[in-house]
Protein backbone atom coordinates (compact mmCIF):
# COMPACT_ATOMS: atom_id res chain seq x y z
CA UNK A 1 0.00 0.00 0.00
CA UNK A 2 1.08 3.46 -0.87
CA UNK A 3 1.95 5.62 2.31
CA UNK A 4 0.01 8.73 3.33
CA UNK A 5 1.37 11.61 2.08
CA UNK A 6 0.90 14.62 4.05
CA UNK A 7 1.43 18.37 3.63
CA UNK A 8 2.23 19.91 7.20
CA UNK A 9 1.69 23.61 6.12
CA UNK A 10 2.51 26.79 8.38
CA UNK A 11 0.59 29.53 6.85
CA UNK A 12 3.50 32.20 7.33
CA UNK A 13 7.44 32.50 6.36
CA UNK A 14 9.90 31.49 8.86
CA UNK A 15 9.69 34.08 11.54
CA UNK A 16 12.39 32.65 14.48
CA UNK A 17 10.19 34.37 17.14
CA UNK A 18 6.87 33.05 15.63
CA UNK A 19 4.80 30.10 15.52
CA UNK A 20 6.87 28.70 12.34
CA UNK A 21 6.57 24.84 12.10
CA UNK A 22 9.89 23.86 13.88
CA UNK A 23 7.71 24.45 16.66
CA UNK A 24 5.68 21.72 15.65
CA UNK A 25 8.32 18.70 15.63
CA UNK A 26 6.42 16.84 18.10
CA UNK A 27 3.64 17.05 15.58
CA UNK A 28 5.48 15.93 13.01
CA UNK A 29 7.23 13.20 14.32
CA UNK A 30 4.24 11.67 15.43
CA UNK A 31 3.00 11.78 11.82
CA UNK A 32 5.96 10.02 10.76
CA UNK A 33 6.54 7.31 12.98
CA UNK A 34 2.65 5.77 12.65
CA UNK A 35 3.27 2.35 11.02
CA UNK A 36 0.86 -0.26 10.40
CA UNK A 37 0.53 -3.55 11.83
CA UNK A 38 3.78 -5.02 10.32
CA UNK A 39 5.70 -2.43 11.31
CA UNK A 40 5.88 -0.85 8.17
CA UNK A 41 5.83 3.06 7.75
CA UNK A 42 2.09 4.66 7.19
CA UNK A 43 3.22 7.96 6.16
CA UNK A 44 5.37 10.57 3.72
CA UNK A 45 4.97 14.02 5.28
CA UNK A 46 6.76 17.19 4.33
CA UNK A 47 6.44 19.82 7.15
CA UNK A 48 7.09 23.62 5.64
CA UNK A 49 6.43 27.72 6.10
CA UNK A 50 4.48 29.45 3.74
CA UNK A 51 7.00 30.97 0.84
CA UNK A 52 6.25 32.99 -1.93
CA UNK A 53 7.38 33.34 -5.49
CA UNK A 54 7.61 36.44 -7.93
CA UNK A 55 3.60 36.52 -8.34
CA UNK A 56 3.36 36.17 -4.18
CA UNK A 57 2.13 32.63 -4.28
CA UNK A 58 3.08 29.94 -2.13
CA UNK A 59 4.07 27.65 -5.21
CA UNK A 60 2.86 24.03 -3.21
CA UNK A 61 -0.54 25.66 -2.13
CA UNK A 62 -1.17 27.69 -5.13
CA UNK A 63 -0.62 23.93 -7.19
CA UNK A 64 -1.55 21.72 -4.88
CA UNK A 65 -2.79 18.35 -5.93
CA UNK A 66 -3.71 14.80 -5.12
CA UNK A 67 -0.96 13.77 -7.20
CA UNK A 68 1.35 14.82 -4.97
CA UNK A 69 -0.54 14.84 -1.61
CA UNK A 70 -3.38 12.84 0.35
CA UNK A 71 -3.65 15.15 2.91
CA UNK A 72 -3.25 19.05 4.13
CA UNK A 73 -2.82 20.07 7.93
CA UNK A 74 -3.25 23.56 7.84
CA UNK A 75 -1.16 25.60 10.54
CA UNK A 76 -3.42 29.12 10.90
CA UNK A 77 -0.94 30.86 13.09
CA UNK A 78 -1.45 34.12 11.13
CA UNK A 79 -2.95 37.26 12.55
CA UNK A 80 -5.53 36.88 9.86
CA UNK A 81 -4.52 37.12 5.99
CA UNK A 82 -1.98 34.13 5.78
CA UNK A 83 -3.26 32.90 2.30
CA UNK A 84 -4.62 34.01 -0.70
CA UNK A 85 -7.42 33.43 -2.25
CA UNK A 86 -5.31 31.33 -5.18
CA UNK A 87 -4.22 29.24 -2.58
CA UNK A 88 -7.67 28.43 -0.96
CA UNK A 89 -9.18 27.69 -4.07
CA UNK A 90 -6.65 24.83 -4.74
CA UNK A 91 -7.42 23.83 -1.21
CA UNK A 92 -10.71 23.11 -2.71
CA UNK A 93 -9.99 21.86 -5.69
CA UNK A 94 -8.04 19.97 -3.57
CA UNK A 95 -10.67 18.32 -1.00
CA UNK A 96 -13.14 18.09 -4.22
CA UNK A 97 -10.75 15.46 -5.54
CA UNK A 98 -10.79 13.77 -2.23
CA UNK A 99 -8.14 14.95 -0.52
CA UNK A 100 -8.43 15.59 3.59
CA UNK A 101 -8.29 18.47 5.60
CA UNK A 102 -7.36 19.47 8.67
CA UNK A 103 -7.71 23.45 9.74
CA UNK A 104 -6.75 24.82 12.75
CA UNK A 105 -5.92 28.57 13.92
CA UNK A 106 -7.20 29.96 17.66
CA UNK A 107 -7.94 33.14 18.96
CA UNK A 108 -9.72 36.57 17.85
CA UNK A 109 -8.91 36.71 14.03
CA UNK A 110 -6.14 34.23 13.81
CA UNK A 111 -6.45 32.72 10.87
CA UNK A 112 -8.97 34.38 9.24
CA UNK A 113 -8.19 33.62 5.94
CA UNK A 114 -9.87 30.10 6.70
CA UNK A 115 -13.28 31.63 6.04
CA UNK A 116 -12.40 31.50 2.46
CA UNK A 117 -12.53 27.92 2.19
CA UNK A 118 -15.85 26.19 1.43
CA UNK A 119 -17.09 23.82 3.72
CA UNK A 120 -14.14 23.14 6.54
CA UNK A 121 -14.10 27.20 6.58
CA UNK A 122 -17.06 27.36 7.67
CA UNK A 123 -17.09 25.56 11.11
CA UNK A 124 -14.50 28.80 11.98
CA UNK A 125 -16.15 31.52 13.72
CA UNK A 126 -13.63 34.90 14.57
CA UNK A 127 -14.11 38.10 15.96
CA UNK A 128 -14.53 40.18 12.90
CA UNK A 129 -18.63 40.68 13.28
CA UNK A 130 -19.56 39.24 9.77
CA UNK A 131 -18.16 35.77 11.30
CA UNK A 132 -19.23 35.51 14.90
CA UNK A 133 -20.57 32.78 17.08
CA UNK A 134 -24.39 32.69 16.28
CA UNK A 135 -24.79 33.22 20.03
CA UNK A 136 -24.05 36.69 20.63
CA UNK A 137 -23.23 35.84 24.25
CA UNK A 138 -20.41 34.82 23.86
CA UNK A 139 -18.97 37.93 22.16
CA UNK A 140 -17.35 38.73 25.07
CA UNK A 141 -13.93 38.07 26.66
CA UNK A 142 -14.19 33.92 28.02
CA UNK A 143 -10.00 34.58 29.20
CA UNK A 144 -9.95 37.54 31.21
CA UNK A 145 -6.40 37.33 32.24
CA UNK A 146 -4.86 38.48 28.59
CA UNK A 147 -6.83 41.76 28.40
CA UNK A 148 -5.13 42.20 24.91
CA UNK A 149 -6.49 39.00 23.38
CA UNK A 150 -10.17 39.52 22.41
CA UNK A 151 -12.84 36.91 21.84
CA UNK A 152 -13.23 34.01 20.73
CA UNK A 153 -10.74 33.13 23.94
CA UNK A 154 -12.06 30.03 25.69
CA UNK A 155 -9.48 29.80 28.41
CA UNK A 156 -9.35 25.32 28.54
CA UNK A 157 -6.49 25.74 30.93
CA UNK A 158 -2.69 26.79 30.91
CA UNK A 159 -0.31 25.91 28.11
CA UNK A 160 1.18 22.59 29.26
CA UNK A 161 -1.82 21.55 30.99
CA UNK A 162 -4.40 18.70 29.40
CA UNK A 163 -8.11 19.90 29.60
CA UNK A 164 -10.48 17.15 29.95
CA UNK A 165 -12.88 17.32 26.67
CA UNK A 166 -16.48 16.08 26.40
CA UNK A 167 -16.84 13.53 23.47
CA UNK A 168 -20.09 14.66 21.45
CA UNK A 169 -22.19 11.13 20.87
CA UNK A 170 -22.04 9.12 19.11
CA UNK A 171 -18.24 8.30 19.94
CA UNK A 172 -16.58 9.54 16.44
CA UNK A 173 -13.70 7.45 15.20
CA UNK A 174 -11.13 10.60 15.80
CA UNK A 175 -11.90 9.94 19.56
CA UNK A 176 -11.79 5.85 19.43
CA UNK A 177 -8.63 4.82 21.59
CA UNK A 178 -7.15 1.48 20.61
CA UNK A 179 -9.57 -0.44 23.26
CA UNK A 180 -12.85 1.39 21.86
CA UNK A 181 -12.93 3.48 24.96
CA UNK A 182 -12.43 7.75 24.36
CA UNK A 183 -9.90 9.75 24.26
CA UNK A 184 -11.00 12.10 27.52
CA UNK A 185 -8.07 14.81 26.96
CA UNK A 186 -6.79 17.23 24.60
CA UNK A 187 -3.68 19.75 25.45
CA UNK A 188 -5.10 23.28 27.16
CA UNK A 189 -4.60 26.20 25.93
CA UNK A 190 -5.47 29.24 27.96
CA UNK A 191 -7.58 31.35 24.70
CA UNK A 192 -8.88 29.18 22.04
CA UNK A 193 -10.80 30.10 18.92
CA UNK A 194 -14.82 29.22 18.28
CA UNK A 195 -15.72 26.44 15.97
CA UNK A 196 -19.09 25.10 15.34
CA UNK A 197 -21.07 22.77 12.91
CA UNK A 198 -22.30 24.81 9.96
CA UNK A 199 -26.82 24.23 9.92
CA UNK A 200 -26.40 23.96 6.78
CA UNK A 201 -24.03 21.52 5.79
CA UNK A 202 -25.25 17.66 5.97
CA UNK A 203 -21.69 16.38 6.29
CA UNK A 204 -20.99 18.30 9.29
CA UNK A 205 -21.23 16.88 12.93
CA UNK A 206 -19.34 17.78 16.32
CA UNK A 207 -16.79 15.63 17.54
CA UNK A 208 -16.01 17.48 20.72
CA UNK A 209 -16.33 20.04 23.60
CA UNK A 210 -14.47 21.56 26.13
CA UNK A 211 -15.34 23.55 28.98
CA UNK A 212 -13.90 27.56 30.37
CA UNK A 213 -11.60 26.58 33.32
CA UNK A 214 -12.75 30.64 34.34
CA UNK A 215 -15.78 30.88 33.77
CA UNK A 216 -17.28 26.89 33.31
CA UNK A 217 -19.11 27.33 29.83
CA UNK A 218 -19.30 24.98 27.65
CA UNK A 219 -17.40 25.71 24.25
CA UNK A 220 -16.64 23.47 20.95
CA UNK A 221 -13.36 21.71 19.82
CA UNK A 222 -14.04 19.78 16.88
CA UNK A 223 -16.01 19.52 14.08
CA UNK A 224 -15.58 16.55 11.41
CA UNK A 225 -16.80 17.17 7.68
CA UNK A 226 -17.49 13.66 6.25
CA UNK A 227 -17.20 13.11 2.10
CA UNK A 228 -20.49 14.14 0.35
CA UNK A 229 -21.84 16.71 -1.89
CA UNK A 230 -18.82 18.53 -4.04
CA UNK A 231 -16.28 17.63 -1.52
CA UNK A 232 -15.09 13.84 -2.19
CA UNK A 233 -12.63 14.86 1.14
CA UNK A 234 -13.06 14.70 4.34
CA UNK A 235 -12.50 17.81 6.63
CA UNK A 236 -11.86 17.99 10.26
CA UNK A 237 -11.97 21.98 11.77
CA UNK A 238 -10.03 22.24 15.33
CA UNK A 239 -10.44 25.32 17.48
CA UNK A 240 -6.82 25.60 18.54
CA UNK A 241 -3.19 24.55 16.87
CA UNK A 242 -2.20 24.91 20.17
CA UNK A 243 -3.54 21.56 20.44
CA UNK A 244 -0.25 20.31 18.34
CA UNK A 245 2.22 23.06 18.87
CA UNK A 246 5.53 21.41 21.16
CA UNK A 247 4.49 24.16 23.50
CA UNK A 248 1.74 22.54 24.75
CA UNK A 249 2.61 19.04 24.81
CA UNK A 250 6.20 20.19 27.02
CA UNK A 251 6.48 24.06 27.72
CA UNK A 252 10.15 23.49 27.82
CA UNK A 253 10.28 23.38 24.48
CA UNK A 254 10.02 27.36 24.90
CA UNK A 255 7.35 29.64 22.66
CA UNK A 256 7.65 32.87 21.00
CA UNK A 257 8.41 35.87 23.60
CA UNK A 258 5.29 37.30 23.14
CA UNK A 259 3.77 34.34 24.65
CA UNK A 260 3.41 35.70 28.39
CA UNK A 261 1.09 33.62 30.23
CA UNK A 262 2.72 31.29 32.93
CA UNK A 263 2.76 27.48 31.43
CA UNK A 264 2.27 24.33 33.43
CA UNK A 265 4.57 21.93 33.75
CA UNK A 266 4.04 19.55 30.84
CA UNK A 267 1.57 16.53 29.42
CA UNK A 268 4.70 14.21 30.64
CA UNK A 269 3.63 14.83 34.19
CA UNK A 270 0.06 13.06 32.66
CA UNK A 271 1.05 10.78 30.68
CA UNK A 272 -2.25 8.90 29.57
CA UNK A 273 -3.25 12.62 28.62
CA UNK A 274 0.02 12.41 26.43
CA UNK A 275 -0.55 9.27 25.07
CA UNK A 276 -3.98 10.17 23.99
CA UNK A 277 -2.85 13.29 22.14
CA UNK A 278 -0.91 11.06 20.25
CA UNK A 279 -3.49 8.95 19.60
CA UNK A 280 -5.82 12.10 18.42
CA UNK A 281 -2.59 12.78 15.53
CA UNK A 282 -3.05 9.18 14.67
CA UNK A 283 -6.92 8.90 14.21
CA UNK A 284 -6.74 12.41 12.87
CA UNK A 285 -4.06 10.75 9.93
CA UNK A 286 -6.14 7.52 9.18
CA UNK A 287 -9.67 9.57 9.03
CA UNK A 288 -8.47 12.15 6.67
CA UNK A 289 -6.87 9.43 4.31
CA UNK A 290 -8.96 9.36 0.91
CA UNK A 291 -11.34 7.02 0.30
CA UNK A 292 -9.18 5.69 -2.69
Amino acid sequence: MRRLRILVQCSIPFRADDWHVGRFSSLVKTLRGLRDEDGVPLTDVLARNRSQTDGGHDPVLASLSRLTFDEVWLLGVDGGDGLDELECAAIDAFQHEGGGVLATRDHQNMGLWLRRLRGVGAAHHFNREDCREADPSRWCHDDVDTRSIDFPNYHSGANGEPQRIEPVEPLHPLLLRPDGSSIEFLPAHPHEGAVAAPPEDERARMVARGRSQLTGRSFNLLVAFERGGEFRGRGVADSSFHHFADYNWDPAAGAPSFVTEPPAAGLGQYPRALEEVRTYVENLARWLAPGD
